[in-house]
């Protein structure tokens, strides 16, 4: 079972933190693109549903949505939230829990995939969301490319985030794929901190983990507005998709 770091503190501020993401111009362009994929009625399964930042427009587009979250806290705030009666959760590790049900579309946002800390626990994630996805159905990932090209020789640290309100580092440990995320924000005058570690993973080992899974690469994008991906592009919405 994956460590659940997203505690009620973490829950409560999660919006107020990372206000960014709730912009309509980031969520709007992810939303249109797994609705288009879902279809006119069709249903889709969110891992790490969180508070609801895409299931629940998503849901107002008229797609069934149902999400799976390890976090009773992050639940609990999607709860209070309009519209979130529509949102079925189950509480659960979603590289292992099903839904029960098949979907048209599984999808994965903001680096999730990389709170699986182990391969093992990515590869089964493709394999369990394999399962559950209808035949032709699609699985959407976005996450970043790691940055290691951004490091010196001998250097382990790289910032992300430099802002007057939050300063984030990342800290890569080559050896072991994992990198941990140092965050710092002053609230109220008050420094906090949070870290949590991640399991970085390359567009071409996803590709494999799709393969063992018995999904094939559709398309990759840099961006949810299907911005080319090239070498230099920082991050990939990519689209398995299950043999039809």
């Amino acid at each position: 079972m994956p460590e659940n770091n997203f505690d009620e503190r973490t829950a409560q501020t999660y919006e107020a933190k990372w206000p960014e993401l709730f912009d309509p111009a980031v969520v709007d362009p992810a939303v249109s693109f797994l609705a288009e994929l879902a279809g006119p009625g069709g249903s889709a399964l969110e891992l790490g549903v969180g508070t609801g930042r895409i299931a629940l427009p998503l849901s107002r587009r008229g797609v069934r949505v149902h999400g799976i979250e390890l976090s009773p806290a992050m639940v609990a705030q999607l709860r209070t939230k309009p519209g979130a009666e529509t949102v079925g959760v189950t509480v659960g590790d979603f590289a292992t829990t099903r839904a029960g049900g098949d979907f048209t579309l599984a999808y994965l946002v903001r680096n999730t995939i990389t709170n699986l800390t182990t391969q093992d626990e990515q590869v089964e994630c493709f394999r369990t969301v394999a399962a559950q996805l209808e035949p032709g159905g699609c699985f959407v990932i976005e996450v970043y490319v790691p940055e290691l090209r951004r490091l010196p020789p001998g250097q382990t640290v790289h910032p992300f985030t430099v802002t007057p309100e939050h300063l984030g580092f990342e800290e890569y440990d080559v050896a072991s794929q994992i990198a941990v995320s140092h965050h710092y924000w002053v609230v109220d005058g008050r420094l906090e901190t949070r870290s949590s570690p991640h399991r970085y993973v390359w567009p071409s080992e996803l590709d494999l983990m799709a393969r063992l899974a018995g999904m094939t690469l559709r398309e990759r994008w840099a961006g949810w507005q299907r911005e080319p991906f090239t070498s230099d592009s920082r991050s990939h919405v990519s689209v398995w998709q299950k043999a039809s």
